[in-house]
């Protein structure tokens, strides 16, 4: 897929400045002004990276998040002439520390968000921002993360995590959660159209929302990961820190193999407990800047991720380097590695089971046949990821928003 036929276009922005010959795809062309709806921007991870794409495919100069805490030079880079308006709770003393703590008022504060001057929504949402209150003659394409893993399927996983099994605080949480999702099922069939990340995350709106919703693979930044034959003797797992990415079961099948050293890549509300597991042979580096990220991924052995991932940024950019993938075989890792059925080519391998004894496993099996995966491989695969095929695949899914829209509203 790729873009629609662009075309010149000379008119003028909301605010009244000209826009002089812009060359912008045409389904953007024939909408005076479109914005951009987001969760949250607590960094730079993988929502923000679609966020900065869809950025791109718009030409919007606005965008509404519940809270904005990107560096100056994240939005010099990505959101040049952007502006953020984020929700009057964003200017709390130390927000970005306990913001999280508020999912419940979230659903409240952004339906505040004021979006009717506008021709256009698009959403980009793994929670909140696909419940904007929009006009029913407003076209809304909303791109889907996930539904809220907390408020649904993964409820009792977060709930024990968080040690609110029983007991009064539990209750409350429990009725916490209990209203967000009356709320999500409420909004659910807001946006004319929606697309999610992966093939995972389609099932999953298929199964709590019963609406059926096409895939289209965020994008991601290729050509910054160039292609590496040498492996070096480490393995590598990078990510945020949080509790379902379950680092600690990686960590932890390291630390029965010490004579195979691993580094953990990423930062998040788990550093410290996870550190506390670490053993002689696994090295935390924190928050890795651009630079060193690619080198780190680039050189190890393999990426092993034990988490359930929406899609996995991290998995595809691995791949990028042609560095494989040893994955937990359910979520977006499901989408993105080849395992040789039909006689594609092999760029990892996935295990069944979120057990210690899984992953120790799966490594024994790869080390067992390092010669069965090419780093041209992985590379051949990552290549379908790229933003370019983003970028056409929006377009066409904006094309079909407004057309649905029209048949419903005239």
């Amino acid at each position: 897929m790729g873009y629609a036929v662009p075309i010149d276009v000379t008119g003028r922005h909301r605010d009244g400045l000209v826009a002089s010959a812009l060359k912008i795809p045409a389904s953007v062309a024939q909408e005076r002004s479109i914005v951009l709806v987001h969760d949250w921007c607590p960094s730079w991870r993988g929502g923000e990276r679609v966020l900065s794409s869809l950025v791109k495919f718009s030409q919007t100069r606005d965008v509404f998040t519940l809270f904005d805490f990107l560096g100056e030079d994240i939005k010099a880079k990505y959101f040049t002439d952007v502006v953020f308006h984020t929700s009057p709770v964003n200017r709390l003393p130390y927000i970005e520390r306990y913001y999280r703590a508020l999912f419940f008022a979230c659903p409240f504060l952004i339906e505040q968000f004021d979006v009717m001057e506008f021709d256009a929504v698009i959403s980009s949402s793994a929670a909140f921002a696909r419940g904007v209150l929009t006009r029913p003659d407003q076209p809304h394409l909303c791109y889907v993360h996930s539904p809220a893993r907390y408020a649904w399927d993964e409820q009792f996983s977060y709930l024990a995590q968080g040690k609110l099994s029983w007991g009064p605080k539990a209750l409350m949480y429990r009725r916490m959660l209990y209203k967000l999702r009356q709320w999500d099922a409420r909004t659910a069939h807001g946006p004319d159209l929606m697309v999610a990340n992966s093939s995972y995350v389609a099932a999953r709106i298929r199964r709590i929302y019963g609406r059926d919703a096409s895939v289209v693979h965020p994008p991601v930044a290729i050509d910054a990961f160039p292609l590496v034959e040498k492996r070096e003797d480490y393995y590598v797992t990078a990510s945020f820190l949080a509790p379902y990415k379950r680092t600690d079961l990686v960590i932890e099948a390291f630390r029965r193999m010490p004579h195979r050293k691993l580094i953990v890549v990423g930062e998040g509300q788990q550093a410290k407990s996870l550190k506390s597991l670490g053993a002689d042979n696994i090295l935390f580096t924190g928050y890795l800047t651009q630079a060193a990220y690619v080198e780190t991924i680039s050189h190890a052995r393999a990426l092993v991720f034990a988490g359930c991932e929406d899609f996995g940024i991290a998995l595809a950019e691995a791949q990028a380097s042609g560095t494989p993938l040893i994955a937990f075989g359910r979520g977006g890792a499901v989408d993105i590695v080849k395992t040789g059925a039909d006689g594609e080519d092999v760029t990892g391998l996935l295990f069944r089971r979120q057990e210690i004894d899984d992953v120790v496993a799966a490594v024994e099996g790869f080390e067992s046949r390092p010669d069965s995966i090419s780093a041209e491989a992985c590379r051949r695969n990552a290549v379908r990821f790229s933003e370019t095929r983003f970028q056409g695949e929006i377009a066409q899914a904006f094309d079909t928003a407004k057309r649905l829209n029209r048949a419903r509203f005239g």
